[in-house]
Formats: C-alpha cells, sequence, structure tokens
C-alpha cells in the first residue's frame, strides 16, 4: 500500500512540477526599486501599528523614535534580501530536489536571521546617537536573536514566495510569447505550404493549355511558351511573402491572361478597373490567378467568348476585389463545388484574415457569375516607387 502511494505521488509529482532548468533573473536583473518599495509599504505599516498602539494603551512616545526603530529594521531587511534571493533561486523549492533545497533553506533561514539581527544592532548603535537618542539599548543580546528569529522566519517565507510568484508570472509571459511564436510559425508554414500546392497547380494548367494547341498551332503555343517562361521568371523573382500590392498581383496576372489570349485569339477579353486607391491595398499573392483561371473555364457565353471584368475598390476600411464573367453563371440546383484553385484561395484567405474576411460566389443580376473577395484594407509601410505605378498599365 505504501508503495502504490509513494507511486502515485511521483507521478503527480512529475505532472505538477516545472518543467527544468529554469532561468531564474540575477541580482543585477532584479528592479531593487520594487523591492525597496514593498520593504518602506511594509515599514510605514508597522509604524502606524505601533505607535497607535502605544497611543490605545495612553503611554506617550516620539513617533519619531517609533518610526526610526521601524525603518532601521526595515533598512536591515533591505540589506539581507539579497541573501534570501540567492538562496531562493539557487535552491528553488519547485523543483525535484525540493527536499534538499528545504534543507537549505532552514539552515539559510537560522543564519541570515543572525545577519538581521546584528545589522539593526549596529544600525542602532550608529543611527540613534546622529538622530539625538542617545545609545537606546537594543535590549538583551541573547534573547533578540531568538525574538528578531521569529519575524524573521515569516519575512523569510514571504519574501521566497514573493520570489517565486514573480519568476512563475515571467515565465508564464515567455511561454506564453513562445506559444505565439511557435503557432505565427505553424500559421506562416501552413500558408507557405498553400502557396506551394498552387504553384504546381497553375503550373500543370498552363502546361495543359500549351498541350492542347501544340499541333493545332505550333505558333500559338511557342508564343504561350514564351509568356509562360516569363511569368516564372516573374514568379521565382519574387519574395516568399504572403501579401503584395494589389499593382503587383495585377501586374503577375496580366502575364497569365496573356498565355490564355496566345490560346483563345480574340475570344478572351479581359478588362482591368482598379481604384487609384486600391492599387497599394496588400492582398494575398496569387489569390487573382485561381479567380480567372476558373472564369475562364466556366464563363464562355454562347458564342463560346469569355468576358472577364476584374475590379477593386476602397470601401471604408475594407478592399473589395472583384472576378465577373458573362457565362452561364451557376446553377443554383446543385452544389457548389471547388476545385483545388477555389479551395486554396478560401483556405488562404481564412488563415489570413479569420473572421475579418469575406469571400463569396453570387450570379450576376444581367448573366454571369462574379466572385467577391472582401478583406481589411492594408499598405506596405515601406514607401512604394511612384515608377512602378506609371508603369504597371492598370487603369
Amino acid at each position: 500500500m505504501g508503495s502504490g502511494i509513494g507511486a502515485r505521488t511521483r507521478i503527480a509529482w512529475f505532472y505538477l512540477a516545472p518543467k527544468y532548468p529554469r532561468t531564474y533573473l540575477s541580482l543585477r536583473k532584479v528592479d531593487w526599486r520594487i523591492v525597496l518599495g514593498i520593504i518602506a509599504l511594509n515599514t510605514i505599516l508597522l509604524f502606524f501599528y505601533r505607535q497607535l498602539d502605544y497611543v490605545a494603551n495612553a503611554h506617550t512616545r516620539s513617533p519619531l523614535l517609533t518610526f526610526t526603530e521601524e525603518a532601521v529594521g526595515g533598512l536591515a531587511g533591505f540589506l539581507v534580501f539579497p541573501l534570501i534571493y540567492l538562496v531562493a533561486i539557487r535552491f528553488p523549492l519547485p523543483s525535484p530536489k525540493w527536499r534538499l533545497n528545504l534543507a537549505v533553506h532552514l539552515v539559510a533561514v537560522c543564519l541570515i536571521s543572525v545577519v538581521h539581527t546584528t545589522l539593526i544592532a549596529v544600525l542602532r548603535m550608529v543611527l540613534f546617537p546622529l538622530l539625538g537618542f542617545g545609545h537606546e539599548s537594543y535590549g538583551y543580546m541573547p534573547a533578540r536573536y531568538p525574538m528578531e528569529f521569529s519575524h524573521l522566519f515569516i519575512y523569510y517565507w514571504v519574501g521566497v514566495s514573493l520570489v517565486y510568484f514573480f519568476h512563475e508570472v515571467l515565465f508564464a509571459r515567455e511561454r506564453e510569447l513562445q506559444q505565439a511564436r511557435l503557432e505565427g510559425n505553424l500559421a506562416e508554414a501552413q500558408l507557405q505550404n498553400l502557396r506551394l500546392q498552387l504553384e504546381p497547380h497553375f503550373l500543370f494548367n498552363a502546361l495543359n493549355a500549351i498541350s492542347a494547341v501544340i499541333y493545332e498551332d505550333p505558333r500559338a503555343a511557342d508564343e504561350m511558351l514564351g509568356r509562360l517562361g516569363e511569368l516564372l521568371r516573374q514568379l521565382f523573382k519574387e519574395d516568399r511573402s504572403q501579401l503584395v500590392p494589389l499593382m503587383r498581383e495585377i501586374e503577375i496576372l496580366q502575364l497569365y491572361t496573356r498565355i490564355m489570349e496566345a490560346r483563345l485569339e480574340d475570344r478572351l477579353t479581359v478588362g482591368i478597373n482598379i481604384d487609384e486607391g486600391a492599387k497599394q491595398g496588400l492582398v494575398p499573392q496569387l489569390i487573382l490567378q485561381p479567380l480567372v483561371e476558373n472564369a475562364i473555364r466556366h464563363g464562355m457565353d454562347l458564342k463560346f467568348d469569355v468576358r472577364i471584368e476584374i475590379r477593386a475598390q476602397c470601401e471604408r476600411d475594407s478592399l473589395r476585389v472583384t472576378v465577373r464573367d458573362h457565362g452561364p453563371g451557376i446553377d443554383d440546383s446543385k452544389p457548389l463545388a471547388f476545385g483545388i484553385g477555389l479551395r486554396n484561395t478560401t483556405e488562404r484567405l481564412q488563415r489570413l484574415y479569420g473572421g475579418e474576411h469575406s469571400f463569396e460566389i453570387r450570379n450576376a443580376s444581367d448573366g454571369g457569375a462574379i466572385v467577391e473577395i472582401r478583406v481589411p484594407f492594408r499598405v506596405e509601410e515601406r514607401s512604394t516607387d511612384p515608377s512602378m505605378v506609371a508603369e504597371s498599365g492598370v487603369r
């Protein structure tokens, strides 16, 4: 029975005890103003307690004398606190070695009590004559040491508890910061994974489109390969940031639409209308290409023409981007199925913006389908070269 209880105790301690090693603050990093403030507050409270005790018992006593006595005790406490702090951090009680460390603390409190009482006696001998109180006796010292030990014993454990409490708050904050960093790194890795999924998907579809015309129209296929090479060159030149200015996203998109124009020739028309204030708004990189690709695939009208309109504008604190085609629209009688591109798009938006974005696909009132994205309007902190805006070709 006893061994079972001991085993359970060890298991409980394994789960409840903090993980080690822990790094406690060194003496040099302690904010001694806080320590001094706590001791000063305690000194003032003790002064009022003792002085009012004299008044309550109809005794006459100088308030300055009472305050000096308590101030001397507080000063001695401040001087020995570094010793208490060093014992607390070098022999931590919340530790697997707590039994051994507790024994060290019991020895330390006895020794520090002797130092504390001796300091009080010395300080009284030095300060009392300077303040005009003469050589007021501190009493019979062999009795003073055990008497002051009872007080110091309490203050010692209060001080040790405050040291551990402060560090628990510090450790908890560090754990939160570390957890936030880990979650941020995980989110970035997930977003990067989604982008890496999108790029091969886009490349596969582009090559598939080229292969469809390579025998029928070698000239068009050759032109498409050249434009695909330019697009890939631009993508590889980009940094790996998740957000880019809308102006830059449109430039990449135009390289893609030029590939599809070579395939569809005059049957594809892409209109782009971007408000001036929206050009620098940040959007997820390659967010428009799957939408336009989907519009090309499903947006042919009865004449087999594809007309796509891309619009962007700022509305209060949000950026609204729409991609519209003039095809048959969405069949409301069937559930809307998302392919890799649209599913990837919705997942990236959710991870980047959470509940601060909206993604909607609906039929237009005069025919065709509209995809609408709303995201918070944000811009890059660094300024953008005005010449890039002039050369973007976005109207």
